[in-house]
C-alpha cells in the first residue's frame, strides 16, 4: 500500500516523519497490518467512484487515515449510514455485529499505521 508521507519542521530543515532529511513522495507501508486488505480495496474502489463496502469503510476513516498520510479521493457523505443499510440489505440480523466488527478492523489498521510511522 503507497501511502504519502508526513513531514514535520525541525531546527535543521523539514524533516520526513522517518527521521530522513529532504522530500520523500511515498513511502511503502506493511500488507501485514491488520486490515491493510480492506483499506487497500476500498482506496482503489474509491479511485473508482464504487461504492463497496470496503470504500465505505474507507470513507468512514477518512479524517484519521488523512491525517496519518494516506491519500483519500472523493469519500462517499453519510458513510456510516451507506455502509450499515448495505450490511443489512446482504443480512438484517447480523448487520449490526458485522458493522462493528468492520469499525473494529479499520481502527486495529490506523493504530497500527500509526505505531509504524
Amino acid at each position: 500500500m503507497i501511502v504519502r508521507s508526513g513531514r514535520r519542521a525541525t531546527s535543521d530543515g523539514p524533516e520526513d516523519v522517518d527521521g530522513r532529511q529532504g522530500p520523500i513522495i511515498c513511502r511503502v507501508i506493511r500488507d501485514s497490518l491488520p486490515g491493510s486488505e480492506w483499506v487497500q480495496q476500498g482506496l482503489e474502489d474509491l479511485a473508482r467512484a464504487v461504492e463497496s463496502v470496503p470504500a465505505l469503510l474507507v470513507s468512514i476513516g477518512a479524517p484519521r487515515l488523512q491525517r496519518l498520510g494516506i491519500a483519500v479521493t472523493q469519500p462517499f457523505d453519510k458513510p456510516e449510514h451507506r455502509l450499515y443499510a448495505r450490511l443489512a440489505d446482504e443480512n438484517p440480523d447480523a448487520a449490526h455485529s458485522r458493522y462493528n466488527a468492520l469499525i473494529r478492523r479499520l481502527v486495529s489498521f490506523e493504530r497500527a499505521l500509526a505505531c509504524a510511522r
